[in-house]
């Protein structure tokens, strides 16, 4: 089987990552991954190519899209949408997967709409359509008219919607009321996570290759793509420089500022670490769920795939939401409630205040073992596969 998988990253990392997720999971199938975000330092599986979109972006906002490299934004969008119908017609895959849309990139219609109506017209055989998506939707300022729209474009175009949550703990129709309306099947494949810690070499070795000296903790400071947030590790580097500190014992802190981190962010971070004993800053880390998973304790942003990174490592974790809108809030309130992580709010990231919530975790004991599904990467990958088969096109298991 052949998927072309349509993943517009804006301004983070999520999409793209928990897209690698899926694509991973998809092996041995041959998967082409259209991306069109600034690039990502990751290698992609053997079973999978990237067809790379001239790069678009949005501001912190979600308000205006902008060209990474000068060129005229019309000039650029006319070029992605030529490459995307291209692209559908030299590979004529059996499943045309999208992330998001149409809940979500209403911006990038400009290619999407011309695709999926090739798709619909039959131009590149018989392809079978596919929409992805995560548990919890933005608010909108009309949400009538939202959610009209997107029913529209559902309906119109598209065979199957895979949301990849476990309505357990968020169903769709929790943050979006017209999931009766949707003609296609609606599927929950479970969270996005990473691979379980079989398949990660084990605790000591990840220290070790973190340079942390036998009998220290590790704490563990991240945010994301590092273009928001990047007070959360800030604060984390601040907290352990107070003499205070000392009361927690032999202690290393990694701090992953993450890629897109503005540069005069990062150095002044770099700088802060290098004035404490044991406290390296890095950008990126490929492998940073065995992180998680070899550390005493996690503080970071609130993202979908850190959030299930620290389920599934089990790691004490504090998070804190980004406000912009309400999805991380939700969704790291609800787990806070059942006692797998704590959250943090601004007031809380003063470097005494943090300090204490450090302390306060550490000597807790770890979270306990989540029931909230995890294997989302693999039951996306089989929902794709009965897809393109044809199969599971009158399922449906909306709560």
């Amino acid at each position: 089987m052949k998927i072309l998988f349509y993943c517009q990253h804006v301004l983070g990392l999520g999409h793209f990552m928990r897209s690698l997720e899926i694509v991973t999971a998809l092996a041995p199938d041959r998967v082409v991954l259209v991306s069109g975000g600034p690039p990502v330092p990751v290698p992609l599986p053997a079973h999978a190519r990237e067809a790379r979109l001239p790069a678009l972006e949005m501001d912190a906002d979600f308000t205006a899209l902008s060209t990474t490299d000068g060129e005229g934004l019309a000039a650029v969008k006319a070029k992605r949408r030529e490459i995307l119908l291209s692209l559908l017609d030299a590979e004529r895959p059996d499943v045309f997967f999208v992330e998001l849309y149409p809940f979500g990139r209403k911006a990038f219609e400009f290619e999407l709409i011309p695709a999926l109506t090739a798709v619909r017209e039959g131009r590149f055989g018989p392809v079978r359509t596919a929409c992805g998506l995560r548990d919890i939707l933005v608010e909108k300022k009309d949400q009538a008219a939202y959610e009209a729209r997107v029913i529209a474009r559902l309906n119109a175009f598209f065979d199957l919607v895979a949301v990849h949550a476990d309505p357990a703990l968020f169903p769709l129709s929790a943050t979006f009321s017209r999931t009766a309306d949707i003609d296609a099947p609606v599927r929950y494949s479970g969270y996005v996570a990473p691979p379980d810690a079989a398949d990660d070499m084990d605790g000591a070795a990840v220290r070790a290759r973190l340079g942390v000296p036998p009998g220290n903790r590790l704490l563990v400071a991240s945010a994301g793509g590092g273009r928001v947030g990047g007070e959360v590790p800030a604060a984390v580097v601040s907290a352990l420089a107070l003499p205070r500190a000392a009361g927690l014992g032999p202690t290393s802190l990694r701090v992953f500022s993450g890629p897109y981190a503005p540069e005069t962010e990062y150095a002044a971070l770099s700088a802060a670490a290098a004035s404490l004993p044991d406290v390296r800053v890095e950008r990126f880390a490929a492998d940073f769920p065995a992180i998680l998973r070899a550390a005493d304790l996690s503080v970071s942003l609130a993202g979908y795939n850190t959030v299930m990174a620290v389920l599934r490592a089990g790691v004490r974790a504090l998070v804190r939401p980004f406000d912009q809108n309400r999805e991380q809030r939700l969704r790291a309130a609800r787990l806070a409630e059942q006692g797998h992580l704590g959250m943090l709010e601004a007031a809380d990231l003063e470097p005494a205040r943090l300090l204490c919530r450090l302390e306060s975790l550490l000597a807790a004991p770890p979270p306990p073992k989540t029931s909230v599904r995890l294997d989302g990467a693999a039951a996306t990958a089989r929902i794709l596969r009965e897809l393109g088969r044809g199969a599971g096109m009158s399922e449906s298991d909306t709560p």
